[in-house]
């Protein structure tokens, strides 16, 4: 019987625990992606070269996108992915209006240095999580794009191969949609804001890509894993709800 209040009935549908563990990869996917839009706006040095703090995050929903593909198909990995598109643009509003409120003289740093009165954290805070509208239009179209084609090129690999060499599918539909989604966000980003160079930009470019295939080639483990870990805890739990339903 479902419980009832004063507003009406209160439905509470089951779950199986399939649809249990979509709705936990989608909450690592969206979390992810959010973060990655959050902390790529650091740029840090490594071995002389001059990164994106969202290499740490964004490499990740690709082998998300990858687990869920190879188990619950190429129409809930869309699903998912419009989902992060729309979670993205909901933090987005959210970060500007919080840029937009006035700050008060009260708020200080107790961890930063030189941050000792409102108009200082509001210029750090503006610093931090302001975007341009180039970046988030090119980070935008690249992220639907890059992720919306690996799930397509996912599926074809996996009908061409007949399901076999999952290895070849993980890598080759990330390779491809990394190189889209380095292509245009970096478009957007050297040539609309910065005014590089043709060339100049495509430097940068193949240096970021590089450090992005090298990440997919090490998450291949990690894929196999994730599926097969997936797989296995499905088939327990669904086992014990056949022996005891809820």
């Amino acid at each position: 019987m479902p419980n009832s209040n004063a507003g009406g009935p209160v439905i509470h549908p089951p779950l199986d625990w399939s649809d249990r563990v979509y709705v936990f990869l989608a909450m690592v996917f969206v979390t992810l992606l959010v973060l990655t839009n959050i902390i790529g706006q650091k740029l840090f040095v490594w071995f002389d070269y001059t990164l994106t703090a969202g290499l740490i995050t964004y490499p990740l929903t690709f082998l998300v996108t990858d687990i869920v593909s190879e188990i619950y198909g190429k129409r809930r990995a869309d699903r998912m992915v419009i989902m992060g598109f729309v979670m993205t643009l909901l933090m987005l509003v959210i970060v500007q209006i919080s840029i937009a409120l006035p700050p008060s003289p009260f708020w200080v740093s107790t961890i930063a240095e030189d941050l000792g009165d409102g108009a200082a954290m509001q210029n750090a805070w503006l610093g931090s999580f302001g975007v341009g509208w180039w970046l988030v239009t090119g980070s935008m179209c690249a992220y639907l794009v890059a992720q919306l084609c690996d799930n397509y090129l996912f599926h074809f690999w996996r009908g061409l191969t007949n399901g076999k060499h999952l290895w070849l599918r993980n890598n080759g539909s990330t390779m491809v949609s990394q190189l889209l989604d380095t292509f245009i966000v970096n478009s957007f980003l050297f040539y609309g804001a910065f005014g590089w160079d043709f060339v100049q930009g495509l430097e940068v470019m193949f240096v970021i890509y590089l450090f992005k295939i090298a990440i997919a080639a090490a998450d291949t483990p990690f894929c196999y894993l994730g599926i097969w870990g997936t797989r296995k805890f499905l088939t327990r739990m669904q086992a014990k709800q056949v022996d005891s339903p809820e």
